[in-house]
C-alpha cells in the first residue's frame, strides 16, 4: 500500500484525479487502526480496482481537517479526483464493515 506524503486537499485532489482510490486514515499509535491493519492486504487483494493509499494522520493533520476526518481509522473512496463515499468516524472497523462498504460503491 502507498504512503501518501505529506499534501494538502488540493495536491490530494490532482494526486487522484485520474483512477480509483480508497484512502486509509490511520495512525501508528491507534489501537483500532492496528486491528484493522493486518486485514488490510486481503482487502487490497479483493478490492483490486481500486489503488489504495495509507494516509498518517499524524503526518497530514491539515489534510484530516480539510477532509473532515476526525476519527481513524477512516477510509474514503475517490474516482477521477472526486470522493465518492465515506466510511469515517471514531468507531473500530472490522474487515467485513470495510468490505460492505466497498461492495456498496
Amino acid at each position: 500500500m502507498e504512503q501518501l506524503a505529506k499534501m494538502n486537499k488540493q495536491e490530494l485532489e490532482e494526486k487522484l484525479a485520474e483512477g480509483k482510490y480508497v484512502l486509509f486514515f490511520t495512525a501508528d499509535w491507534c489501537p483500532d487502526c492496528r486491528f484493522v491493519k493486518p486485514a488490510m492486504p486481503e482487502i487490497e487483494e479483493e478490492f483490486s480496482d481500486f489503488n489504495f493509499i495509507q494516509v498518517d494522520r499524524d503526518e497530514n493533520i491539515d489534510l484530516c481537517q480539510e477532509l473532515d476526518v476526525y476519527g481513524i481509522p477512516s477510509f474514503i473512496v475517490y474516482e477521477d479526483g472526486k470522493e465518492v463515499d465515506r466510511f469515517v468516524n471514531k468507531d473500530r472497523k472490522t474487515k467485513k464493515e470495510v468490505e460492505n462498504f466497498l461492495k456498496a460503491i
